[in-house]
């Protein structure tokens, strides 16, 4: 067996499931249902802790989020640790039209937030878990090309980011990745796409 044999990569093809230490049953399901709108969708025990819930959400795409609870653990507002192999936090997309109501749909339930974040190519929110686990409601400001993945459009956009010795993503530099994706995928007959005439 050859070097190369025995060093293969393990091919990823998408997150399975992600599973979090929650607090009691109702708290658990008070914030990944009543509070993010994910679906209740499996309940089992902990099946390597018989003391311990395994409750199972739906964030939106048929994945998983998956909550272990236990009814002796009770939320805090302390925040989890951000030391070295820990999760710093978790993001979850919603559309721009969601996105707008998320601060005031927060204030009324009285959940502190970071309010709007500008990242350049999506916007952010922040908030905890009753754990204290950052959660961020991020939305995408561009859709991908027909064929094309938001991850197509991102390393486009950072290629022409680098090029350009821009400091850090913005949407001209999304814009410009999507025209040339869209470019390198459709064919025509015309030998210049560029208008000359206005009209």
């Amino acid at each position: 067996m050859t070097a190369h044999n025995e060093f293969r990569k393990i091919q990823a093809q998408g997150v399975h499931h992600i599973t979090l230490m929650g607090a009691d049953r109702q708290t658990s399901i008070d914030f990944w249902e009543g509070v993010l709108g994910m679906p209740f969708i499996f309940d089992q025990p902990n099946l390597d802790n018989p003391r311990e819930g395994h409750l199972y959400f739906d964030p939106g795409d048929g994945r998983l989020i998956t909550i272990f609870t236990n009814e002796d653990r009770k939320g805090t507002p302390d925040r989890t640790s951000t030391e070295p192999g820990a999760v710093h936090h978790i993001a979850f997309n919603v559309s721009q039209a969601s996105f707008k109501q998320v601060a005031k749909r927060l204030d009324a339930r009285g959940i502190k937030h970071s309010g709007p974040k500008d990242r350049g190519f999506m916007d952010s929110i922040y908030f905890n878990d009753p754990f204290g686990l950052t959660i961020e409601i991020a939305s995408y400001r561009f859709e991908p090309p027909e064929g094309c993945r938001h991850a197509d459009v991102m390393i486009e956009a950072h290629r022409i980011r680098v090029a350009r010795g821009d400091y850090n993503i913005r949407e001209e530099h999304l814009a410009d990745a999507i025209e040339s994706l869209v470019e390198r995928s459709q064919q025509t007959l015309s030998a210049d796409r560029s208008a000359k005439n206005p009209y």
